[in-house]
Order: C-alpha cells, then sequence, then structure tokens
C-alpha cells in the first residue's frame, strides 16, 4: 500500500484527486503502478485503477489478471470495480472507504450482484488514515 500511497501523493501533486493503485502479480513482484490521471487525460475513464489495469494487462500481454493483487487508496467506484471483476484481479486491497462514490462497500455494490463475472477476495482498510487524509487535505485546499 505504501507504493500506491506514493502514487496518489504525485497524483495531488498535479492537481488530480489523489488516489494511487498498484498491481502485483502472484509472486508479490510490482507489475504495474498509476494514479489518477483524468484532468491531464482528459479522460473520465482514466482512474488510477482503470490505467493500472491497462498497464499490467500490457506487461502481462492478456486481460485476464488471474492471481494479481490491486491495492488501491480508495473504494473503487462502480467503473473500476467491474474492470476488476472483467480483469479476473484475484485481490482487491484497499484504503479509505467512499461512502460517495463507492462501488464495493457502498452503492451499487458490484461484486455482489449476480452479474458480477468474478469476485475478488476484498480487504478493506489497509492505510486507511493516511488514504483519507490526502483526500481531506487536497479537498479542503479546493473549498
Amino acid at each position: 500500500m505504501s507504493r500506491a500511497l506514493a502514487e496518489a501523493r504525485a497524483a495531488s501533486a498535479r492537481g488530480e484527486v489523489p488516489v494511487g493503485a498498484v498491481i502485483s502479480g502472484p509472486d508479490g513482484v510490482i507489475i504495474a503502478t498509476a494514479g489518477n490521471r483524468t484532468l491531464e487525460l482528459n479522460d473520465a475513464g482514466a482512474h488510477a485503477e482503470m490505467l493500472a489495469i491497462r498497464a499490467a494487462g500490457a506487461a502481462l500481454g492478456s486481460p485476464r489478471l488471474t492471481g494479481c493483487t490491486l491495492h488501491v487508496t480508495l473504494e473503487p467506484c462502480p467503473m473500476c470495480a467491474s474492470a476488476i471483476s472483467q480483469a479476473r484481479i484475484a485481490t482487491l486491497v484497499y484504503g479509505a472507504s467512499d461512502p460517495k462514490s463507492g462501488g464495493i462497500e457502498q452503492g451499487p455494490r458490484v461484486f455482489s450482484h449476480p452479474q458480477s463475472h468474478h469476485v475478488p477476495q476484498v480487504i478493506a482498510g489497509v492505510g486507511e488514515a493516511e488514504a483519507a487524509g490526502l483526500l481531506r487535505a487536497f479537498f479542503a485546499a479546493r473549498r
């Protein structure tokens, strides 16, 4: 999670919402890292998770990230949760919950839906205090 938090801090420094993601393979070796780039790329889909999933797929030469673990600093939104399912990521580890836009514990609870193709193991609250602190500071500076 420390590497995902570093990606979140880098995103914040670019003026992006501070969310970072890291994907590691079954052996624990990092395959891909990313931070939010929605503003930079003018792409509403350029969430940290989506960018990391794309980079990991390219690195592995496969759309299936079987056996991989995704660490992300914020509870994934419904779009990212669906992509996690489609990519067949084995384990999702996230930091802060997202009562407003989350898709795992909040809102649509994508993995609980009968049409979810794959349900990863979910571990919530890892690095939660630091991840939530980054988000609070980012938004407080903009109000």
